[in-house]
């Protein structure tokens, strides 16, 4: 479990810079579709990871 929380603690720290660059650029600039991307991949490795969690036995 230590491992989501880690996980979501980056995904707010993520969310947060992807809002910022938004505010500054708009939606479509670069920075904002790559930070966008990183949230992405984070959010998926989330969703994995706590789907393999549920599956275990407990």
């Amino acid at each position: 479990m230590r491992r989501l929380e880690c996980i979501q603690k980056r995904m707010e720290s993520e969310r947060m810079k992807l809002n910022l660059l938004e505010q500054r650029h708009g939606v479509l600039h670069p920075s904002v579709i790559r930070q966008s991307m990183k949230l992405d991949e984070l959010i998926n490795e989330y969703n994995k990871l706590e789907s393999c969690t549920r599956k275990e036995p407990t």
